[in-house]
């Protein structure tokens, strides 16, 4: 099974104002997801993000961003260059492939010295 894992991609500090505590130090990140399995790497293009006020360590939902927020938000994001969608292959599965491919060449080969 393939583990997930999220990657900072961009993280910017925004001067509006908290909805919780008031205060203005507020933290955006834009995360990447990024799936790790034994046979390959992926990089996917999904995109997630959070907003975080600094002084009160709560999280802020869209329901209660304010229209500041909003925009520059909507800035960062615009500014936000993921990686592309990749997908690598660990050397196991190399391996694996190089040896299964061995193994039907030596199959083939005894059947045609039978013949």
């Amino acid at each position: 099974m393939a583990k997930e894992k999220l990657v900072m991609i961009k993280e910017a500090e925004l001067t509006n104002n908290c909805p919780e505590c008031f205060n203005q130090d507020l933290k955006v990140s834009f995360y990447q997801k990024h799936k790790y399995g034994k046979l390959f790497h992926s990089i996917t293009n999904e995109v997630t993000h959070e907003i975080v006020c600094n002084k009160c360590e709560s999280k802020i939902y869209p329901v209660s961003w304010t229209d500041d927020i909003e925009r520059s938000f909507k800035y960062y994001q615009k500014m936000v260059t993921p990686d592309r969608n990749t997908l690598k292959f660990t050397s196991l599965f190399w391996i694996l492939t190089l040896l299964i491919v061995a193994i039907v060449a030596a199959g083939i080969y005894f059947l045609m010295q039978q013949t």
